[in-house]
């Protein structure tokens, strides 16, 4: 009798055992998807961000060229710097993501510029040598490609992020996240008036 509640005891605990090495494996599992969704989105937002820096650099050429004609509006090239000027002074980490109201105003930093560079295009129409200059056609390209590229970059980073925040807000990976501190992270929206992308083709 006494063996056999012994046998019936260390059932119990290997079932026991068995349950507890089973969650430990299963929490273990949970814990590293989370880490590796978002390392996924730190490595797609580093993306999105060498495509806006790209622009950034492409900004201080542009504005140079189109400074070598001398009539042409003044106003236009002062926006274009400020707007550049105002985006290069915020302070950019992954930690942006996990905050509304700083991920907001940098989008609508990010936004201004794409403004202002489609005002400075758009006036370019009336000065044809300029159109005609070859510096002023190779910027102008790349100006383009970086704009494709930043289009893909973004389109690719909420696509990480909806991966990622279905799996956080997913029971029971919900318990983890919470208990670890992953939060949800914020999507790249239109702003109002982006529906159209800045024209740089004339």
């Amino acid at each position: 009798m006494k063996n056999k509640g012994m046998l019936i005891g260390c059932s119990i605990g290997g079932v026991v055992l068995v349950i507890a090495a089973l969650l430990i494996t299963w929490g273990i599992g949970a814990y590293n998807s989370l880490v590796k969704l978002n390392e996924t989105v730190i490595e797609s937002w580093s993306q999105v961000e060498n495509q806006y820096q790209r622009r950034s650099d492409l900004i201080p050429n542009l504005v140079s060229t189109v400074k070598g004609y001398a009539d042409f509006e003044r106003g236009v090239l002062t926006d274009v710097t400020e707007a550049r000027a105002r985006v290069s002074q915020m302070n950019i980490t992954p930690e942006l993501l996990d905050n509304p109201e700083a991920f907001q105003r940098f989008e609508q930093l990010q936004g201004q510029l794409d403004g202002a560079l489609s005002r400075l295009l758009v006036t370019v129409e009336n000065y044809p040598e300029l159109k005609a200059s070859e510096n002023f056609l190779q910027l102008q390209a790349q100006l383009e490609g970086t704009e494709n590229r930043i289009s893909v970059e973004r389109r690719k980073f909420n696509q990480t992020v909806r991966d990622y925040n279905t799996t956080i807000k997913t029971f029971p990976n919900s318990i983890f996240a919470n208990l670890f501190g992953f939060h949800e992270k914020q999507y790249f929206k239109s702003l109002p008036g982006s529906e159209t992308p800045p024209k740089v083709e004339f």
